[in-house]
């Protein structure tokens, strides 16, 4: 007799086909040959040639990378020195205040955040002069304020479970605290720095608001020009825009958990061979 499949499996077999049902329709009319989105016509990869000669959405993909990169950079080096402050440094007299300004914009809604750091931007450029117009510069600057926050998280968390006994052996031993940092803590908590990479890297891809409050007219964004164009109708070029984007997004997360996985591999059987 056939057993029935548990309530487990039922409801994780809803959950994704909730998730990525959605995303197997959108790629599927990506390759529709009709104007209209909600009618199949046959298929066709027509819009993925007009996506390639489409001037405005090309710009608009290469400042929202060059954007995120440098973004989820800085966040990683202000967000590891905000991780190490909260978890290695000892009690000090405005720690609970600084966690709590490092970690606000886990929580703070992203248009205040915007209108805030527009604000700042206004008045910075009617004392000093700087900036004259807004563009890559501003956003890049917000784009880090807010995914340094993530990074503390992830980084903070890492720092917690690592066993600091190593590291007074290696001072004990001699070493200079900057070799013991980059030769025994920064390898251990390298998962964790690139977790926070690629987490902020994602963030400041996708967002929309604060990039909306801080750019001007000469740096547009990806997801501005996506939003500005579905207000005038989705079209079927915006659906193999995001058919490309979940393409890139499953190749880049196959190679991180392959590479991931070999290399743990590599260190069981290092571990095995010393035993």
């Amino acid at each position: 007799m056939r057993q029935r499949p548990s309530f487990t499996t039922v409801m994780l077999i809803a959950g994704l086909l909730f998730l990525y049902l959605p995303m197997l329709v959108l790629v599927i009319y990506s390759f529709n040959s009709s104007r209209l989105v909600t009618v199949w016509a046959g298929f066709s990869g027509r819009w993925y040639l007009e996506l390639l000669q489409d001037r405005q959405i090309l710009s608009a993909v290469w400042t929202s990378l060059r954007i995120a990169f440098f973004a989820a950079c800085m966040a990683v080096c202000l967000g590891t020195l905000a991780a190490f402050v909260m978890t290695r440094f000892a009690r000090f007299r405005g720690k609970t205040a600084l966690s709590s300004m490092v970690t606000a914009p886990l929580v703070m809604p992203e248009v205040i955040t915007g209108l805030s750091l527009l604000l700042l931007f206004v008045q910075l450029a009617q004392i000093t002069g700087w900036p004259g117009d807004r563009g890559m510069m501003t956003i890049w600057i917000a784009h880090t304020t807010f995914c340094s926050a993530y990074v503390a998280v992830v980084v903070s968390s890492r720092l917690r479970e690592v066993d600091r006994s190593i590291e007074e052996a290696a001072l004990d031993l001699g070493a200079p605290p900057v070799k013991t940092f980059f030769l025994i803590t920064l390898p251990v908590i390298s998962p964790a720095l690139a977790a926070g990479w690629l987490l902020a890297f994602t963030l400041s891809l996708d967002d929309l608001v604060i990039a909306s409050f801080v750019s001007g007219p000469g740096a547009t964004t990806l997801p501005m020009v996506v939003f500005s164009s579905v207000r005038m109708g989705v079209s079927p070029m915006i659906n193999a825009l995001a058919t490309l984007i979940i393409l890139a997004v499953s190749l880049a997360t196959f190679l991180a958990w392959y590479f991931m996985r070999r290399g743990e591999a590599r260190r069981l059987e290092a571990a095995a061979a010393e035993q």
